[in-house]
């Protein structure tokens, strides 16, 4: 179970952080943004553990494999939700600020990202499940060990109580995370 939690942190903060950063780019460069706009539509819409042998063969089997899992599937929904949020921030105050010679940094920085909390949060709040969702799927190809390889283990020799049992234990790491975020929805909101 130590390992499941340390990897879906690792794969929620990374695809977090890293789809914020993507976000950012493509708000910044609109020609960037229409041309890869359908392929983050075409990849979000891809089952990733499709995906599962490519990084397996990319990072090898075991924890890195299991992180990329979880990385792969929440990264794009950050991406796309993000952006949208970046795209849709009220534009009679950008036009305000523009008229004041803002620099497209000022615009990003002052008005852009604190606009756009409230999307950064909700991202958080499906950034859970998507996470768990990847571990879980990187353990079913790849994991001697965790949460995902108690699941088919237990499904194969027809422990259901191993089953459920593990799955309980989602549902707290889930809702332990869950509160993380409303503490620090809290924090931020203050």
């Amino acid at each position: 179970m130590k390992v499941t939690i340390y990897e879906t942190i690792v794969g929620f903060a990374l695809g977090t952080i890293l789809g914020v950063i993507i976000a950012i780019i493509l708000w910044w460069s609109k020609f960037l943004a229409k041309v890869s706009e359908p392929f983050l539509v075409v990849l979000n819409s891809l089952p990733k553990v499709a995906l599962g042998p490519i990084i397996i063969i990319w990072v090898g089997s075991g924890t890195p494999a299991i992180i990329v899992m979880a990385i792969a599937i929440s990264l794009i929904v950050t991406i796309l939700e993000m952006l949208n949020g970046y795209l849709k921030t009220d534009k009679e105050v950008i036009k305000m600020a523009r008229t004041f010679k803002c620099s497209k940094l000022q615009l990003l920085t002052k008005i852009v990202i604190p606009a756009n909390v409230g999307t950064f949060i909700n991202s958080l709040k499906v950034n859970i499940g998507l996470s768990l969702v990847g571990v879980i799927s990187g353990e079913f190809l790849v994991s001697k060990a965790g949460l995902g390889y108690l699941i088919v283990y237990g499904g194969q020799v027809f422990k259901l109580d191993l089953v459920m049992t593990s799955v309980i234990i989602l549902g707290i790491v889930a809702g332990i995370m869950y509160g993380g975020v409303l503490l620090l929805e809290k924090f931020i909101r203050k």
